[in-house]
């Protein structure tokens, strides 16, 4: 009974483990060797459910909304005032690279291009996105030097305007009058705190932009065309041979 029950014992502690390891333990990591790969993927291209593209686009909208509004509100204070002091220009062409972006990203985009339609869309983005730039910059900068100039000036109301001045000894000073201005704290106050407001936002847009562009130059030249994407397609398909 003793020599009968030894061979039982080897079949069962030998049997089971050969039978485990050319069971289900083979077939589990292929499965699930490309899962990692495309979820990493996907984790890329994403940024909080969001794709980053795609809120890129929308913080242009916003942004350039409120650029916008707040320079019709700077241009209601006077009406002499230049269109370079009042930035709502900057606004609507930003909101414009805004809209392209929504429209591409939320309709047609694709990190690879597979049409001319689809490139020619990125390249106008691009392009476009770098034109907002420039213009956020340089309204950002006239925001800043007519602050510069307020903060010296001494302001006094006549004749439904207000006639400010440069701290000087020279009686031929240059006056830069504000018509349609009763109160001249209208313009050392408000106008102020709107042209550090301008001088915020177009720097935050300016920022966004240039986000925007490193985006679609990153997703043209740096992420399908340096030969990551190519050979992990010669890889699937050499297996796909094996198999």
């Amino acid at each position: 009974m003793g020599e009968d029950k030894r061979p039982r014992g080897q079949q069962r502690q030998g049997g089971p483990p050969g039978a485990d390891a050319a069971g289900p333990d083979d077939t589990g990591p292929k499965k699930g060797k490309g899962a990692p790969k495309e979820c990493g993927e996907e984790e890329a291209r994403t940024c909080c459910g969001c794709r980053f593209p795609l809120l890129l686009a929308l913080l242009q909208l916003a942004l350039g909304i409120a650029v916008t509004v707040v320079g019709f509100l700077m241009a209601s204070i006077s009406s002499s005032l230049l269109v370079r002091d009042t930035p709502f220009w900057a606004g609507i062409i930003v909101c414009l690279v805004a809209y392209l972006g929504l429209f591409m990203l939320c309709v047609s985009y694709q990190v690879d291009e597979r049409t001319c339609i689809q490139f020619s869309m990125k390249l106008l983005y691009f392009l476009l996105s770098a034109l907002g730039l420039t213009v956020c910059v340089l309204a950002a900068a006239f925001a800043a030097h007519h602050s510069l100039q307020l903060a010296q000036f001494t302001c006094e109301p006549a004749l439904n305007s207000c006639q400010c001045k440069l701290p000087s000894s020279e009686p031929l000073s240059r006056t830069f009058v504000y018509q349609d201005v009763t109160d001249c704290t209208s313009i050392t106050g408000t106008f102020q705190l709107f042209l550090i407001t301008q001088m915020v936002l177009n720097l935050v847009c300016g920022l966004v932009c240039l986000l925007a562009c490193f985006v679609m130059w990153k997703h043209r030249y740096q992420v399908f065309y340096v030969g990551v994407g190519m050979y992990s397609l010669t890889a699937s398909e050499g297996q796909q041979q094996k198999a």
